[in-house]
């Protein structure tokens, strides 16, 4: 069995982003693996459409703001995941954690679900479960919603 060296992890500073970093903290000492974390920032055609002369500042406030938020992430953690890194990309969150992964050499993901449901789920579907469908390596889900009982 190959071993779990390299844990890409995608995170979207939601209020469970905590949560899933701390999983997977655990998870990467349990398996001496390093962690990639990655964060997609995707801006939707339509709002290029509408041609506001603001929506490029607008972009580049979303851009910088993710940028500091990992930055934020890697130096809270920095004890506790030795060596860890993070990346803000841009563009479809789905195609960029299976290329960044991919790009990594990965041997695991780590994703969170979100818990949609009904027409928003058939609407834009689940990225975690489109990550599993695309990626080159094991996916493993965490639900931050169901309380951990030992």
């Amino acid at each position: 069995m190959k071993e779990t060296n390299c844990i890409v992890v995608p995170v979207d500073f939601s209020e469970i982003t905590s949560k899933l970093v701390d999983y997977a903290v655990n998870m990467a000492s349990r398996l001496s693996g390093m962690i990639h974390f990655v964060h997609a920032v995707h801006f939707y055609a339509g709002d290029m459409m509408l041609g506001f002369p603001y929506a490029h500042d607008c972009e580049s406030k979303l851009i910088k703001n993710a940028e500091e938020r990992m930055e934020n992430l890697i130096a809270d953690n920095k004890e506790r995941c030795a060596g860890c890194t993070g990346e803000v990309v841009i563009g479809d969150p789905v195609e960029k954690i299976v290329d960044f992964a991919r790009a990594k050499e990965s041997d695991l993901i780590i994703i969170s679900t979100h818990g949609v449901k009904g027409l928003e789920k058939i609407l834009l579907g689940s990225v975690a479960e489109r990550v599993l469908k695309r990626a080159h390596c094991p996916v493993l889900f965490l639900n931050p919603f169901k309380e951990n009982k030992r």
